[in-house]
């Protein structure tokens, strides 16, 4: 790669650096290095991008490696499904490898370190290792065992490896340093007793290898040349290194660990923990749930390699962890599939509209444009007849001045067929609309050069046949949490954030061209967004999935939630200017309307955290929030925040302050009990009559 080509990030520095140092352009080989206990997520593409990225940049070989070292954890499951997302990627691993495949040498490497005396047999409990290790501040003891001969240490081992210890009586520790600033290496474990199947070498092992132990040694004996983490590895460095020192043979490359950060992805979890609770309390339905942030589920959804791939690339790489907002991921598969998706009509929630003068028993094949980014996509025929299906919210009676749809009198073009004016509607007994009727111009075919086809109207409405429309599963996925960091609150469960409405079943109706759509066909739904043909889907029963809509609702409700919190805000600040009580309790009102409906709740909590100060208004807004929001409470803060807005609040110049925080307080009886102590010390000074009044009935 040369440097003039493109700007390096640091990973490709880092290379660069290293190639200009003298190693060989021959010699570098990276790896992408999965555990097998879970899918993939759209973290790990991230990764899957860097190391097979560098691959094609410098032309150098990518390992695939299952990390399979814990086999009460992993399945031959994970490893089919990581294989297969990494190729729908668009990647190509150069060898596939196991870190159970170097489990013999692993072993011979450990019965080294003991009769060198690098490590020993502990049997103390686990409880009694944590005590012994000591804290960051404090360093380690040696422990009982630490000075074990030579001879004892390879007998426990052998019979550890041979199955005779129950699991948590022995293990097997690096002997390094106990009194070392990095608690890492203070005597790490290097294998412990698992009677655990492994999916690749049965019964054959009783003890495995710790991961610090086994992926360092990994890399070596696969010659990987660079070893890329996430910034989380950064203190295993001098692990990974002091193992390497052990064993490593100066002929041979020695690889180099390197860090980068996570890409966090806004209103989703990528624990894989956290992703098993998911499924396994079917919150979603199996980790390639259209809403999971797995690769399969993404793809599910209707995601392409592309897009992905696209994301990967916009995100970068970096040195710090950051939040990625999921809107960047949505505009990459919105990208991509507007230069790829055939336009298709489709109705998600129909009503009938009769045209009254069209021919009762005509049909005619309409053209219709498959996609105008694509001139080579061609064209496709649609049915038109006397009777349709439009969606219920393109038409009103009685319309507002910028409703730009079908209403009485009022006239819209039917996409890629003629224009309409609403005439009338006939009603259910309960008062619903169960037709529309409707005329129409003949002389204003679309394309026809016409000048009635020519003519100006408010709005272009999508539409299917009746006659021939097909019946279709809608699956309308949305975001599966409200929050955009749902595992970040340390008083609050992540599954409190589950979004309610993240999946919503519609019958609709689609064009017949959809008929002999594959699974994983993608299709822009004109006017509604794209979708995907669902694996669920059969000869007689179609589903979709909405993969994204045309445009970002989130946003919208973001800005409207943020001006909620600016608006409230100015209320407050007249709160104070107002003489009556009757103004202050009008702008009370209001401020209740303005907080009621947010749901964003790191929005509120950091709008609490930026709020605590002094300012009056600011303390004011924070105790409203607390009051009139149910997204968020008291206990829903951490214990600093809590004493903070109390003692600011009781502080405070203003009585309103004083009694809007007594009124809080009140409605949460341990906090009351907590606080006693100052709140009658407030009762006792207090000048204001109405949070005396207050405190007097209260106390």
């Amino acid at each position: 790669m040369s440097t003039e080509e493109k700007s390096l990030n640091f990973v490709e520095q880092i290379i660069e650096e290293d190639l200009k140092n003298g190693l060989s352009s021959a010699k570098l080989r990276f790896r992408f290095p999965p555990e097998p206990n879970g899918y993939l997520h759209i973290g790990h593409a991230s990764s899957i991008g860097l190391n097979f990225g560098l691959g094609l940049d410098y032309n150098a070989p990518v390992n695939l490696r299952f990390d399979d070292t814990n086999p009460a954890k992993e399945e031959q499951e994970y490893v089919d499904a990581i294989k297969r997302d990494v190729q729908w990627l668009g990647y190509q691993w150069a060898e596939e490898r196991y870190a159970s495949d170097y489990f013999q040498q692993l072993y011979d490497w450990a019965v080294t370190f003991i009769k060198n005396g690098k490590a020993y047999v502990d049997s103390q409990s686990s409880e009694e290792m944590a005590i012994q290790k000591g804290t960051p501040s404090t360093p380690g003891v040696d422990g009982p065992f630490r000075n074990r001969s030579v001879e004892e240490n390879l007998d426990l081992f052998a019979r550890m490896k041979n199955g005779e210890f129950p699991e948590g009586t022995h293990i097997l520790r690096a002997k390094i340093d106990m009194k070392s600033s990095n608690m890492l290496m203070r005597d790490p474990i290097m294998y412990r007793i698992l009677h655990k199947h492994h999916h690749r070498t049965a019964d054959a092992w009783c003890i495995y290898p710790m991961y610090d132990w086994a992926h360092g040694e990994s890399d070596y004996l696969e010659q990987i040349s660079h070893s890329f983490c996430t910034l989380e590895f950064l203190p295993h460095r001098e692990l990974y290194d002091w193992f390497l020192d052990q064993i490593h043979d100066n002929t041979k490359v020695r690889p180099k660990q390197r860090e980068f950060a996570r890409r966090n992805l806004s209103h989703t979890v990528v624990s894989k923990r956290k992703l098993l609770q998911l499924v396994k309390e079917n919150h979603v339905n199996g980790w390639d749930d259209p809403r999971m942030s797995t690769i399969s589920g993404l793809r599910r959804r209707g995601y392409t390699p592309t897009s992905l791939r696209n994301f990967t690339k916009t995100i970068g790489i970096a040195k710090r962890d950051n939040l990625i907002d999921v809107s960047v991921l949505e505009f990459c598969i919105r990208e991509d599939l507007n230069k790829i998706a055939p336009r298709v009509m489709a109705v998600l929630d129909p009503v009938k509209l009769i045209i009254t003068n069209y021919p009762a028993d005509q049909v005619v094949w309409l053209d219709a444009e498959n996609n105008p980014e694509d001139e080579a996509a061609g064209s496709r025929k649609i049915p038109f007849s006397r009777e349709i299906y439009i969606e219920r919210e393109d038409f009103l009676v009685e319309a507002p001045a910028k409703f730009f749809r079908l209403s009485i009198g009022k006239e819209v073009r039917l996409k890629n067929a003629y224009i309409i004016k609403g005439e009338c509607v006939v009603k259910d007994a309960q008062g619903t609309i169960t037709e529309i009727h409707a005329t129409y111009d003949p002389e204003s075919l679309s394309g026809s050069g016409t000048e009635a086809s020519q003519r100006k109207v408010s709005g272009t409405l999508h539409w299917v046949s009746v006659a021939q429309a097909i019946p279709a599963e809608v699956r309308l996925y949305d975001r599966l949490f409200v929050d955009e960091a749902p595992d970040s609150h340390k008083e609050k469960d992540f599954l409190e954030f589950v979004n309610p409405h993240s999946l919503q079943i519609v019958t609709g109706f689609v064009e017949p061209s959809l008929q002999n759509a594959a699974v994983e066909d993608k299709f822009q739904f004109q006017r509604l967004g794209y979708f995907t043909l669902d694996k669920d889907s059969t000869a007689s029963n179609l589903v979709f999935n909405k993969t994204v809509g045309l445009k970002d609702a989130w946003e919208e409700k973001g800005k409207k939630e943020e001006n909620a919190i600016i608006n409230s805000l100015k209320e407050i600040n007249k709160f104070f200017k107002v003489a009556t009580a009757e103004e202050r309790t009008e702008i009370t009102q209001q401020l209740v309307v303005n907080l009621q409906p947010i749901t964003n709740f790191s929005l509120l909590q950091n709008t609490i955290k930026k709020n605590l100060n002094n300012t009056k208004a600011s303390l004011l807004l924070v105790n409203f929030i607390l009051t009139h929001c149910p997204a968020i409470r008291f206990a829903d803060l951490e214990q600093e925040t809590v004493q903070k807005l109390v003692n600011l609040s009781f502080a405070s110049e203003s009585a309103y302050v004083r009694l809007a925080v007594l009124m809080n307080l009140s409605n949460h009886s341990q906090l009351w009990k907590e606080f006693l102590p100052q709140i009658q010390t407030l009762r006792s000074s207090e000048k204001d009559e109405a949070v005396k009044q207050f405190l007097d009935s209260t106390c």
